[in-house]
């Protein structure tokens, strides 16, 4: 009989966008990630969570927007990543927009890091003017790179952290997740159906492709001998 024991636990990597300190942003994240293992827990699963706070990776990030070097301590945070079985993705906006840290983020990860992971988004920001962000923007971004955001996305203003609707809303979104993981999904279209996505030479997913790099072509285009 399978136990608790016996299960692997979900990885679980928050990414969080949040500048200050205290961050409202790194706030949302938390909270959301406590409800996330909480309810795991009660259906018997395990959760392990990695935080990538993005604030100290500014500096390897815009390099490796304008020069594509990944600097070690990103590459840390994508293996994170890659390892991941869900993701919680929490940015503060500003103007009417996501961070442009946050977005960058994302812009330098392979498009198949993330395929068919499930993803809880969030945001915060002073006014609630900016409610639709999420859906509005950092929903399409998710979406291009071929992730699972769940149906309830979250944002927080200033007025928000003392309603309980808030902490209802987080409780439905990592319900959520936790379903999500549970299902498998993720793993099911990689097992399953990894071939039939696009995948650009080089990415993530291409070592998954049937690619000889041992080829007298590939040999030749290295600049080695064809034999």
């Amino acid at each position: 009989m399978t136990t608790e024991t016996d299960t692997q636990p979900f990885h679980v990597v928050v990414v969080t966008a949040g500048i200050g300190e205290p961050s409202s942003t790194r706030r949302l994240a938390d909270q959301i990630a406590r409800h996330v293992s909480d309810l795991a827990g009660r259906r018997g699963e395990r959760v392990t969570l990695r935080v990538v706070d993005l604030r100290p990776l500014a500096t390897e990030i815009m390099t490796a927007m304008v020069s594509q070097l990944i600097g070690p301590e990103l590459q840390r945070a994508i293996d994170a990543l890659a390892a991941a079985d869900g993701v919680i993705a929490a940015t503060p906006v500003y103007k009417a927009g996501a961070s442009g840290l946050f977005t960058s983020f994302f812009q330098v990860l392979d498009d198949d890091l993330l395929i068919a992971k499930p993803v809880v988004l969030a945001a915060t920001a002073g006014t609630a003017r900016h409610a639709l962000v999420v859906d509005d923007q950092v929903r399409p971004l998710f979406a291009y790179l071929r992730a699972l955001p769940v149906p309830t996305a979250l944002f927080a203003a200033p007025e928000d952290w003392g309603d309980p609707g808030l902490t209802s809303r987080v409780e439905r979104a990592a319900l959520e997740l936790v379903l999500l993981m549970a299902g498998g999904f993720a793993r099911q279209v990689r097992d399953e159906s990894w071939t039939r996505y696009h995948h650009e030479f080089g990415s993530a997913g291409a070592t998954d492709l049937p690619i000889d790099l041992d080829s007298a072509l590939m040999r030749l285009a290295t600049g080695g001998p064809a034999t």
